[in-house]
């Protein structure tokens, strides 16, 4: 029987859907943000704004879950292929992409929060999102554009890192890395 937790040897399923369910909404909105800005229909870019806005804020309520998550349940140990440098700097790594995913939705809703236009956001047509208690301004806007958008270029840099680093494990090193993040636990592990 597979298992929800964690294993010394292998993720369990609520990391594995965490996982992969952030992975691709963050690669998708760095495409929906790369579409929506290019668009010339001004009701097509709005619409897609505002389902770009309702998935940072879904993203980030998985990553708070998933970094909760985590803290309850210790990552499986590193195989014994993995060399001494990469076990130090793995964890760095994660930190890193926990950073960004937490830094991104957060710096555009600073974006939003600033915005002259005071246009809603209504996360999934739900409900109003309250603005941060941040001072609306073009110069606001135009900085948290720019905190947003350089975020986003570097997030996608580390995702592309981390995506490289598991193949590398699978098909170079042939070693459990990304295997462990596919499979679940069993409750017999």
């Amino acid at each position: 029987m597979q298992s929800i937790t964690n294993t010394p040897t292998r993720y369990g399923w609520a990391m594995i859907i965490l996982h992969w369910l952030i992975g691709i909404l963050f690669i998708g909105q760095f495409a929906l943000g790369f579409v929506m800005v290019r668009t010339t229909s001004q009701r097509t870019s709005f619409e897609l704004i505002q389902l770009h806005k309702s998935v940072g804020f879904l993203l980030l309520g998985l990553i708070i879950l998933r970094i909760a998550w985590r803290l309850r349940n210790a990552a499986p140990t590193l195989p014994g292929s993995v060399g001494t440098l990469e076990r130090k700097t793995a964890p760095l790594a994660h930190f890193a992409l926990y950073a960004f995913q937490i830094a991104l939705p957060l710096s555009g809703w600073a974006l939003v929060s600033v915005s002259t236009l005071e246009i809603p956001t209504m996360p999934f047509n739900l409900f109003v999102m309250p603005n941060l208690p941040l001072t609306e301004s073009d110069a606001s806007e135009s900085f948290w554009t720019s905190v947003h958008w350089y975020l986003a270029y570097a997030g996608i840099a580390l995702v592309a890192l981390h995506i490289a680093a598991a193949l590398r494990h699978h098909f170079l090193l042939r070693d459990t890395v990304l295997t462990r993040i596919i499979t679940p636990s069993s409750a017999k592990e």
